[in-house]
């Protein structure tokens, strides 16, 4: 990669910068709307000259959706490279679907704080998303329902009497609504309680993943919960119920955690600090050492083991280490030698209260 103009923010997201509610334990919450345009075929079956339309009409939207809820910069997805792309797959901000579609018709409107996103001509027409820091899920419904109605007001959506929102996946058809939770359960794990709690999840129709989605791993001990249902079941019944579940599972973690102080708080102590001290003074770290250990030392932070260090960039730093970050980053292709090399010298600025520069690397 040749050093160029960035047109992608390096940022952080609010949704990384802020801890919210329950933010110790409940990194983020997200809602996403999927919704189609009356008039015309899914993306999948859409003519080219289909898809451009429907674009256009969204893009003509721009200037009023920015003018009610801040300012709103539309991205094509032919106009960014793949590196950019998979800069707003790592920030959680478009979908791996998405970002491999190169078609000019294929685009993300992204609000100035990357708190709302919207995706056009992925799977749905729409996919309005709202990412908000902790536990805030009926907030996140607030907003993303703001901009679908503003979206409404000017567009036909196509939607049925019976069966709600049409969609191209049946899963969801009906409200259109995925609401999710990134939630952090080191010590659930640590205890061997979590495959309990994730077994219980998924008795009462909830879905438990990786933090990027279907197919993704669990890794940095962080675990995605979301509903599965959105036929049937309103809006607010569908974040109500997630809400539930997740306070129960905050709850859970939280007992964990007094269980590792309690019965052996010399010995979590001492985990949670040589973590510390690997990130301290590593040279090389690998992306999934990288979550592992700052996994620990998040924990650290959160149960007054460790008071050195902001919380706030822990968060940061489980997915900003991420390789196509690092590469926007420093302007250049890096191999996977480097990739090391540069993550293990950004993790100890920041751990530093500094920021690494392009000059710098």
């Amino acid at each position: 990669m040749n050093s160029k103009q960035k047109k992608i923010s390096l940022k952080v997201s609010e949704w990384l910068r802020s801890p919210g509610p329950d933010g110790d334990i409940v990194l983020s919450s997200r809602v996403r709307l999927a919704r189609n345009l009356r008039d015309f075929p899914f993306p999948y079956l859409a003519s080219d000259n289909q898809s451009a339309a429907v674009l256009e009409q969204v893009r003509a939207l721009v200037p009023a959706l920015s003018a009610a809820h801040g300012p709103i910069t539309a991205y094509t997805m032919n106009e960014l490279d793949s590196l950019e792309r998979q800069v707003l797959v790592e920030k959680h901000l478009i979908s791996p679907a998405l970002a491999n579609n190169q078609q000019q018709n294929a685009a993300v409107l992204l609000r100035e704080d990357e708190v709302i996103s919207i995706m056009v001509n992925e799977e749905d027409h729409l996919r309005i998303q709202c990412l908000l820091p902790g536990l805030q899920l009926e907030r996140a419904l607030q907003l993303a329902e703001e901009y679908d109605d503003l979206l409404e007001e000017k567009l036909d959506y196509a939607f049925d009497e019976q069966w709600g929102y049409l969609a191209v996946c049946p899963t969801n058809v009906g409200t259109g609504l995925r609401a999710s939770v990134m939630v952090h359960l080191p010590a659930l794990m640590l205890t061997k309680q979590v495959n309990r709690i994730l077994q219980a999840i998924a008795q009462v129709g909830l879905a438990v993943r990786g933090i990027y989605g279907e197919g993704s791993e669990i890794k940095g001990n962080l675990v995605q919960i979301s509903n599965q249902i959105t036929l049937g079941q309103s809006g607010e019944e569908i974040v109500r119920n997630l809400y539930g579940v997740t306070r129960q599972v905050v709850e859970q973690e939280a007992q964990a955690r007094q269980i590792l102080l309690n019965e052996g708080r010399d010995r979590i102590a001492d985990r949670v600090n040589r973590s510390l001290g690997i990130l301290r003074y590593a040279r090389l770290i690998s992306s999934q050492e990288a979550m592992q250990l700052l996994s620990d030392v998040r924990l650290g932070v959160d149960m007054g083991l460790i008071g050195e260090v902001d919380g706030s960039i822990l968060k940061e730093l489980l997915l900003l280490h991420r390789p196509a970050y690092l590469q926007y980053l420093t302007g250049r292709d890096l191999d996977s030698f480097d990739r090391d090399r540069v993550r293990a010298k950004l993790i100890r600025l920041r751990l530093a209260g500094k920021h690494l520069t392009e000059k710098e690397e």
